[in-house]
């Protein structure tokens, strides 16, 4: 019997994400938030998850951006780095806190700011989920279902790898790097930065609410899919129901969690 080239890819895929080495993320590991609707996915026998981010704040300093006297956009392999990265809302009030002695604040704009700055960026990121199909058949309706629930930016490219997106985005800047000094610079004030805080807030709620929808749509229409014709209704073994039970609690309970926590924070950022 010939081997199934998609299928022998697929076992190394997955061999890879039940792994405990790290992978070649910042983090290393593979966010937990999205591990139910891989799992789902993943029991589709024409589908395979490749790469995730639940979604994420960071706060970055740009790279280098002059070379050779022509300005260029800057990034990470310029020089730039990450101040700080965090899949847990729960870590956005203390983000400052690690390198609070490297900043001073020049919120009345006393240096003229010019493109050629390297700036400090406050970015929310969403979830967004590769996934290589078998063919473009099944690519397609994993497209299309993405699209019907809001997943905007979704597209499939080449190898029917289809990459699951939506627009909740943030890219702020708030200071610069001040390169004779090494000193990072903001030129916004800690009242701004709580607010873009809670603005981030708001992002991870709605963020993790339509990965909910995503997933219910892909269970729905793909997994297991509802016939409402008269003559035909969907037939589960107890083993199914008992897997999409499962899958569908541990996803209520970690959203049940981030709501509780995302209360609390609003609370204590209300009192006096």
């Amino acid at each position: 019997m010939p081997q199934d080239p998609f299928q022998q890819k697929k076992d190394s895929i997955l061999a890879e994400i039940r792994s405990s080495e790290t992978d070649l993320s910042p983090k290393g590991t593979i966010d937990e938030l999205c591990l139910p609707i891989m799992d789902l996915i993943n029991s589709h026998k024409d589908m395979v998850t490749t790469s995730s981010c639940s979604g994420r704040v960071s706060v970055f300093v740009e790279g280098n951006k002059v070379h050779e006297k022509s300005l260029k956009t800057g990034g990470k392999g310029e020089g730039g780095r990450w101040l700080f990265v965090t899949h847990d809302y729960t870590a956005l009030p203390s983000w400052m806190d690690k390198f609070r002695h490297e900043i001073e604040f020049d919120t009345e704009f006393k240096e003229t700011l010019t493109p050629s700055k390297r700036y400090i960026l406050y970015k929310f990121e969403p979830f967004i989920l590769h996934v290589k199909c078998r063919d473009f058949q099944s690519a397609s309706k994993l497209f299309n279902a993405a699209m019907s629930c809001g997943f905007r930016e979704s597209g499939i490219g080449s190898n029917n790898i289809v990459a699951l997106r939506i627009n909740i985005k943030l890219d702020i800047p708030i200071g610069y790097l001040n390169e004779a000094t090494s000193r990072l610079v903001f030129f916004v004030n800690e009242k701004y930065i709580e607010l873009i805080d809670g603005l981030a807030l708001g992002k991870f709620k709605e963020n993790t609410r339509k990965m909910k929808e995503l997933y219910q749509i892909i269970e729905n229409q793909i997994i297991n899919p509802e016939i409402t014709t008269k003559s035909t209704k969907v037939i589960e073994t107890k083993e199914e129901r008992r897997e999409r039970k499962r899958r569908e609690g541990l996803l209520k309970q970690r959203m049940l969690l981030e709501t509780q926590n995302a209360d609390l924070m609003e609370e204590l950022n209300e009192t006096p």
